[in-house]
Order: structure tokens, then sequence, then C-alpha cells
């Protein structure tokens, strides 16, 4: 466990975390950013439109940003985020968020979420039709709608390893399905401890029911008679956020709702970039990202 409290974390690596983290770690902040900048959607793209800049790749732009960021102070932890625990008031740390990763906790003042948005689908029969019906990307919103029930998160990584972990307190049995695993072996050791049955190497090949999911059939021929499919591929999206730390979102319920300074109706928590709604654009995700980590700063020194 990190002792240290953290001034301000940010959740992703991305332009408008990095430039979140290179403007408030310029204030002398101590400053924490993690993910893992290879899952970036620009990290596999060309950019030809960024202000003064010819043509370079996400990649450069990603390695050059954390070199940036590092120089200030920023430190980079190479994890994503399990959950969020919002501030206890009558703790003795007072109005601190605490973070869960992968191997780590830390505690922090301020939180920049700029993880962006992308909800990634498996694509497989049945997922549509039934989703809402017992398929769900998001296990802090649905959870408790499986109490007592046999489920199945879906995914390799981060996001979906937490869920099959907050799942244990509520479904009388939780498996985790991965063709391959990504995550920490302290963090699958939690989950082979934690009683949840592990697939790794197979693939769901379809996802069945009718008025409700009754079964999720893998492609080594096997099924799963569950009631509920969470399916978390990546790091944790825009509705288990907002259901963890009570930020709003907009009409469509798919981005979270920012003044002109990020700041979200949570005290202390900030958001930029893509999470922030269109367009997805590189300059306006670093543009917020500026405005993000300024503000930030400035919440943070004023409650010292």
């Amino acid at each position: 466990m990190s002792e240290t409290i953290q001034d301000i974390v940010i959740l992703g690596t991305g332009p408008a975390g990095l430039q979140a983290a290179i403007h408030s770690a310029r204030k002398g902040l101590k400053v924490l950013v993690l993910g893992k900048n290879d899952k970036s959607s620009l990290w596999w793209a060309h950019i030809e439109n960024f202000c003064c800049t010819l043509e370079i790749s996400g990649e450069q732009i990603l390695k050059t940003g954390q070199i940036q960021a590092e120089s200030f102070g920023a430190v980079f932890f190479n994890e994503d985020v399990l959950s969020i625990v919002p501030p206890d008031l009558m703790s003795p740390d007072g109005n601190v968020f605490t973070i869960n990763t992968e191997t780590k906790v830390f505690k922090t003042k301020s939180i920049i979420i700029c993880t962006g948005t992308t909800r990634n689908k498996l694509g497989v029969p049945g997922e549509k039709e039934l989703f809402g019906k017992g398929v769900s990307y998001c296990v802090e919103c649905d959870g408790n709608f499986f109490r007592g029930e046999e489920v199945a998160v879906v995914g390799g990584e981060s996001a979906a390893a937490g869920g099959a972990l907050h799942l244990t307190h509520l479904a009388s049995k939780t498996h985790l399905v991965a063709k391959k695993f990504s995550i920490a072996p302290e963090l699958m050791q939690r989950l082979k401890d934690a009683g949840i049955i592990i697939h790794e190497g197979v693939d769901v090949k379809e996802i069945t029911g009718g008025i409700g999911v009754d079964g999720l059939v893998l492609d080594d021929g096997s099924k799963l008679d569950v009631t509920g499919v969470f399916i978390e591929l990546g790091a944790k999206g825009v509705m288990s956020l907002a259901a963890e730390l009570g930020t709003s979102l907009d009409e469509s319920m798919k981005f979270i709702e920012t003044d002109k300074q990020q700041r979200t109706n949570v005290p202390g928590i900030f958001a930029a970039g893509d999470i922030c709604g269109p367009p997805l654009q590189m300059a306006k995700a670093v543009g917020e990202g500026c405005v993000a980590g300024l503000a930030a700063a400035k919440f943070v020194n004023r409650s010292k």
C-alpha cells in the first residue's frame, strides 16, 4: 500500500491525460498517472491534423508526452484501475479518494479522468439481442440484479478482473472467461483465492437466451449456465466510473458532464478528452487536459 497521499491521480495515458500531467506536475504537486499507454486508441494512429506538426505516429506522441510529464516530476504506474472508493469524511484521511489498481493502493486528493469512452463489444450472436436482459457492460451498475445467481465476466484485463472480484460478493458463482489474460500474477492469485472459476484459452461463441440470458457458449464446445454476462474488454468505462464516483453523465449516458474548468459535479474530480464527448479529436483532448490539469492543481492548493 502506498502511504503517500498523492495530490492528483490521472486515469489514462492518452493525450488528455499526458497534457493534464504536464500542467499539474509543473505546479510542483505530487502527480501520479495510471494506465497503459499502448492501450490508448492514439497508439496505433497516424496524426496529420494536429496544429504545428507534420504527419507523426500516435506512439511517438505518447512516448514523448510521457517523457515531458516525467521531466516535470509526474510518476507513471503501468496498471489500470480496479476500483475507486470515494472519500470517507469520518476517516483520519478526510477528503481523500482511494484507488485500487492490480497490485497497489493509492490515496489522492483529486482525480482527473482521461480514460476515453470505447466500450468494446464481443460481436457474437445474442450479445445485441440480450443487452439489458442479462448482458451488461457495467458490473458496478448491474451487479446487484444478479444476487445469488451464476454469472460470467468476459475479458482478460484489469476491468474484467475487478468486475469478477466485485461479483463474488453478490453472485452464487462467478466465471471469468478470456482467450488470454493480461494482468499481474498477484491479481490472478487473488481471483483464484476468491473462488472465481477461470476459463483461459477460450473465446465466447454465443450468448443464449430468450426473455433473458440462460447460457454462454464457448468455442471449446462447453456451455456455462449463467443468467448474467458482463462484458469488460479493457479499462473501466464511463458507466462504471460514474457508478462508483457519482459523476453526472450527459443525456446519452455516454459521456461525463463537466463545466468549462473540466470540473464534474463531484468536488475533486475532473475529466478531459473523449470521455467528455465529441469531437473525438486529439486537439480537443489536449486542450481539455491542459484546463483540467490547471484546475485540479488549483483545487488541491486551495485545500492545503
